[in-house]
């Protein structure tokens, strides 16, 4: 089978043959049809997080995919071949597995069926986002509600356009920050107010809207203190983030409280989010569709902060 995948610790990202994965005991063997990319993916194939995840090669790049199903292992009996569902590669040693290839095997705990109506593009472009989207949003529980103010900081990309329509449909005042090209899109995502990252600091175009800060952050882009507007959140806040930062002094030091966000993409968390996708009740954001060919493009995309949403490889 031809896939995008990292031949030894060190190397890039190519494309290219490898045999087709065998299943085994709990998995789901299925034909991919469309891989969704995630920010993740860089860092696993560079080797960043191998300090805390053994990683064995070669290394196929890609957690998200739909597909048809062509073989099951034991004690698998949700799903059989020839259904269409979409999953996740969860995350567990050694880092092997994935997607961005014309055959991968998924862990049974992340395989749902297609629900009718939505595409494997679209299904493609589930699991990781709407589950690190849906644990933020959790994690402000208690302290956010109908008509707190919350600031989604790299609100433009795939988990945040998730977090926008989460936090909307829980009637929350959302401030988003992306670029103008993105403020109409984010606007009809359920957004309120949308702030240009780059037309100055964040921080001081929030307060210059919400002069006692908003409430709560949900921050999904920077790591490190000067790229978080923690400044912009209320003394005692919440902030919910799937980024490195910030650390805890950091957030002590703006008097903020901090959930540190880790997406679990199982079938419990996805398949109720790609039931609404189906009924229309929520929108997924696909920013681009590319080949296998030019699969190393979304990667770079993804790796300088610039996409407007999902990016899928189709097969």
């Amino acid at each position: 089978m031809r896939a995008l995948h990292v031949p030894a610790a060190g190397d890039q990202p190519t494309v290219g043959d490898l045999p087709i994965p065998e299943v085994g005991e709990g998995g789901v063997l299925i034909r991919v049809k469309a891989a969704g990319l995630n920010p993740i993916d860089n860092l696993l194939a560079a080797g960043v997080m191998s300090g805390m995840l053994p990683h064995a090669y070669p290394l196929v790049v890609g957690r998200d995919a739909a597909g048809v199903v062509e073989a099951v292992g034991a004690g698998v009996d949700h799903v059989q071949a020839g259904d269409h569902v979409f999953g996740h590669v969860l995350l567990a040693p050694p880092v092997q597995a994935g997607t961005v290839a014309e055959y991968a095997v998924l862990p049974a705990a992340s395989v749902s069926h297609l629900p009718e109506g939505l595409d494997f593009v679209t299904a493609a472009a589930l699991p990781l986002a709407s589950a690190a989207a849906s644990a933020a949003v959790a994690a402000l529980a208690g302290a956010v509600g109908p008509g707190s103010v919350v600031l989604v900081n790299g609100a433009s990309g795939g988990v945040g356009s998730y977090a926008v329509q989460l936090l909307a449909d829980q009637q929350v005042h959302v401030v988003a920050t992306g670029t103008a090209a993105d403020a109409g899109r984010l606007r009809q995502l359920g957004a309120a107010e949308v702030v240009d990252h780059t037309a100055g600091p964040v921080v001081e175009q929030v307060l210059a809207i919400h002069p006692e800060g908003v409430d709560a952050l949900v921050n999904l882009a920077g790591n490190s203190p000067d790229q978080i507007p923690l400044g912009a959140v209320k003394k005692g806040g919440p902030v919910a983030f799937t980024t490195m930062g910030p650390d805890e002094e950091a957030l002590a030091g703006a008097g903020l409280v901090g959930f540190k966000v880790m997406a679990r993409a199982t079938r419990e968390v996805t398949a109720p989010i790609a039931a609404r996708v189906a009924d229309g009740s929520m929108q997924v954001s696909v920013a681009e569709v590319l080949d296998l060919d030019h699969a190393v493009d979304g990667l770079a995309v993804l790796a300088a902060g610039t996409a407007r949403g999902k990016i899928v490889i189709t097969f």
